[in-house]
């Protein structure tokens, strides 16, 4: 069964880090293209960084020089590096994969909250 398990959320204060995870199983992450999405109250969910098959990476302009996205093929798990959260990053946070026309389910998401 494919799943996606986000964790590692939390409350920051503004300037701080966190590193989220997205586990997967019943796939392997290395094969798909590898999303992270969020999603602020009353907003619509938005692309925050993907990891492509080969590991090239994009991100979101409000994002860029601030997040990293990796992935552990060991471990079979995608991180999000967050450093300098700013209070406008409080959001759900998702994690999606693709392969074709093929994507996963959305998970529960992982909230972050930056406030201080």
């Amino acid at each position: 069964q494919v799943q996606l398990a986000e964790s590692g959320g939390g409350l920051v204060q503004p300037g701080g880090s966190l590193r989220l995870s997205c586990a997967a199983s019943g796939f392997t992450v290395s094969s798909y293209v590898m999303y992270w999405y969020r999603q602020a109250p009353g907003k619509e969910r938005e692309l925050v960084a993907t990891i492509n098959i080969g590991g090239s990476t994009n991100y979101a302009d409000s994002v860029k020089g601030r997040f990293t996205i990796s992935s552990d093929n060991a471990k079979n798990t995608v991180y999000l590096q967050m450093n300098g959260l700013k209070p406008e990053d409080t959001a759900v946070y998702y994690c999606k994969a693709r392969r074709g026309l093929s994507t996963t389910n959305w998970g529960q998401g992982t909230q972050v909250t930056v406030s201080s």
